[in-house]
């Protein structure tokens, strides 16, 4: 209770204890009951159709395809979709995090070791990062309060918190790629990256400053978002 409480209060203290004794099982669990939990209740409140329905809205190909089907084949597309999507955002919600995680923490240990020559080891990484996400468990309590405030039909799921400027534009006729940029100043994302660069800089020591340790964190990030962007601009 001490770590969880101090990531929020003494992020300092906190990341300090964490890459003294890295360990990542209470934050990491977690998150995948916060993910399962908020699942549930998207089926329960949202329902799978209207999630279906919205993602056809965002993609317009998959949309326009389908309706040149045949009425027998699309009720069978249909059909299968409202199979196939719950289990997605099931799996993506147990298996998401561990995996996300652990390739993050990979990523970022090639680059802290490589640019910064820092003694840190994968598992104070991967601690670091599980206890970076606790953030995101308030991020997803805000959306479920908020998708019981709404009409099922009213609950955009792409982006349902006005924590970051594309939540003050326009889905349908904004620029893709702008849109998907703007999604990404979220302050929750930028929480997250400030609280990773703090277990950095604790599991690294004195080799590492705060500066460099930010700088870590933010290059393969903006990377990311701006592969993101441009596929989301490519297909949209």
């Amino acid at each position: 209770m001490g770590r969880l409480s101090g990531v929020f209060f003494e992020p300092k203290k906190a990341f300090e204890d964490i890459a003294a004794r890295p360990g990542f099982w209470v934050p990491l669990i977690l998150a995948i009951l916060t993910g399962v939990i908020f699942t549930v209740l998207l089926g329960q409140h949202v329902g799978w159709p209207e999630v279906i329905r919205q993602s056809m809205q965002m993609n317009a190909r998959q949309a326009q395809q389908l309706e040149q089907l045949p009425a027998d084949q699309r009720q069978r597309a249909e059909d299968l979709q409202l199979k196939i999507v719950p289990v997605t955002y099931y799996a993506g919600a147990v298996i998401g995090p561990p995996v996300g995680l652990l390739v993050v923490a990979a990523v970022l240990l090639g680059i802290v070791r490589g640019i910064l020559s820092a003694p840190v080891k994968f598992k104070q990484l991967f601690a670091v990062l599980c206890y970076s996400s606790l953030p995101g468990i308030i991020q997803t309590a805000l959306k479920t309060v908020v998708m019981y405030l709404k009409k099922p039909e009213d609950f955009f799921l792409v982006n349902p918190l006005a924590f970051n400027p594309a939540a003050f534009m326009d889905y349908q006729s904004s620029s893709k790629f702008v849109y998907t940029l703007a999604k990404s100043l979220d302050l929750f994302t930028i929480w997250g990256i400030l609280l990773i660069a703090v277990g950095i800089k604790a599991a690294g020591g004195k080799k590492v400053s705060f500066g460099g340790a930010l700088t870590c964190v933010v290059l393969p990030w903006i990377v990311v978002v701006f592969i993101g962007a441009a596929i989301a601009g490519a297909f949209s």
